[in-house]
């Protein structure tokens, strides 16, 4: 594009801080609106896991509001805690209480990771037209926890535990089965513990063990807060070379190769038009492209669409005249070949099947709808031989599931076509017909595998006599004469 067709308005340079890059955490409150935020919230408690990346916010709830309920507040702290816990203090080694002040006067925010991989996302700070980029760290999602709820089942369960255990006054003789596990050197239990560590469930332990780290919360407004702001700002503010080579280089050196990343198989990949790419095709292209990405449309609609945003001169006689050359004519309406919709050497996704195979799976379900309005998925999933997933997604080239459960086509007949163009349904109804023994051997070989083959095995509780019947082979429909 030339540049008096794009002008540059203007240029601002862009600088990368890496002051925070190890420590910067983006909090996420998806539970919180715009409106309803934390940005003057009092934090009562802040603590953090920094294995495992994770991150608790207590905050404080106003308990003057007149929209606080301090009856229920109180149920809340003695349910959690047992007692009423204010002006108590807890005896060395137990457990704090939850709530101090004997009412719950705070709402505690536990987060989750929400990725994994944040390796291209970072935080931009604009200012003085200069763009200031600093790397995340982590970035996690903070919602409500009710641990409270949690710690009240806890004790609930020990007090009715305890009672049980009061209540039996003699104890049950048990016999008890003693094994004595064989000696192992040091080297074998190194070992074991090495294969637990790498375990899905003590990853999983090690992450509830991991202690809370109790840290100091700064406000946004205070000093404290400011000085780490600045961090964010680059303070080297050199020219970048590498603006200055050329395109290709400067996109090898910001996205450069890595050699553990999986290449794609390019005959798998579907091929994305847009509008000025349909305008440089022929119209034969064009049409396998619109009834490839509709799944189905009538006639009026495909000429509507061409004439419309791609060619307004377009003739409908000869758009009429290529139409079967990529699409199939289904009661009155246009679908795509299968050949179209599965291109050779294409694979399935979920199980890798042929084109071959799902091209064959998708023929047999167009007779079939020509000769019925509704079909089921395991019927068709019995007669093609395909796996579940592999039929869901040739269903869904052509069909829709309706409210009765049942596949019926995506469009409703158009008669009008169909009286209006007699020539054409006569010519696809031969098609049909021509290829139907191959189809009602698809049928016929559903149906004999339901029949159990009887025994010939005679025994002398059996009738002298006995008689087999077998299915008579499917009816040969020969071609109408013209």
């Amino acid at each position: 594009m030339e540049d008096e067709e794009d002008p540059i308005v203007e240029e601002i340079p862009v600088f990368l801080s890496k002051n925070l890059q190890d420590n910067l955490y983006l909090f996420q409150y998806p539970t919180k609106t715009e409106i309803a935020n934390h940005d003057d919230a009092i934090v009562v408690n802040c603590c953090v896991k920094p294995f495992s990346q994770e991150v608790k916010v207590d905050f404080g709830l106003n308990i003057e509001s007149k929209h606080y309920d301090r009856f229920k507040g109180e149920q809340f702290a003695v349910a959690a805690d047992g007692k009423n816990t204010y002006g108590a203090v807890p005896p060395k080694g137990a457990e704090r209480p939850t709530f101090k002040r004997g009412l719950m006067d705070k709402q505690a925010f536990t987060s989750t990771r929400s990725l994994t991989d944040i390796s291209k996302y970072v935080v931009g700070i604009y200012t003085d037209k200069e763009v200031h980029l600093s790397p995340l760290a982590s970035m996690v999602q903070l919602r409500p926890s009710l641990s409270h709820f949690d710690k009240e089942d806890k004790r609930r369960k020990a007090e009715q535990k305890a009672q049980n255990d009061d209540i039996e006054d003699e104890e049950v003789a048990q016999q008890v089965t003693v094994k004595f596990a064989r000696g192992t050197s040091a080297g074998a239990a190194a070992k074991k513990t090495k294969e637990q560590r790498g375990t899905y469930d003590n990853f999983v332990q090690r992450i509830v063990e991991e202690p809370w780290c109790e840290t100091y919360w700064h406000a946004r407004d205070t000093p404290t807060a400011e000085l780490e702001r600045q961090k964010m700002y680059s303070s080297n503010h050199q020219s970048n070379q590498s603006l200055a080579l050329p395109a290709g280089e400067y996109l090898s050196k910001l996205l450069p190769h890595d050699e553990h990343v999986q290449q794609v198989d390019v005959a798998n990949v579907l091929p994305v038009y847009n509008k000025a790419m349909l305008k440089t095709m022929p119209l034969l292209e064009q049409l396998r492209v619109l009834l490839k990405d509709a799944r189905a449309l009538s006639f009026s609609d495909i000429l509507h669409i061409l004439s419309e945003h791609i060619d307004p001169h377009v003739s409908a006689d000869k758009v009429l005249a290529l139409l079967p050359q990529v699409g199939i004519l289904l009661h009155g309406n246009w679908v795509p070949k299968s050949e179209v919709v599965y291109p050779e050497k294409m694979l399935s996704h979920a199980n890798g099947v042929s084109a071959e195979q799902m091209i064959r799976a998708r023929d047999y379900i167009l007779f079939r709808f020509s000769r019925t309005s509704y079909l089921y998925r395991n019927q068709v999933m019995t007669a093609t031989q395909l796996p579940p997933a592999e039929t869901l997604d040739v269903l869904k080239t052509v069909a829709r599931v309706n409210s009765t459960k049942r596949w019926e086509l995506l469009l409703p007949p158009d008669k009008e076509f169909e009286q209006k163009h007699a020539e054409l349904v006569q010519r696809q109804e031969l098609h049909w017909r021509a290829t139907e023994q191959s189809y009602s051997e698809m049928d016929w070989a559903k149906e004999t595998k339901r029949v159990r083959k009887r025994s010939t095995r005679k025994s002398e509780s059996q009738q002298p006599q006995q008689t087999t019947t077998t299915m008579p082979p499917p009816a040969v429909h020969l071609p109408a004469e013209a």
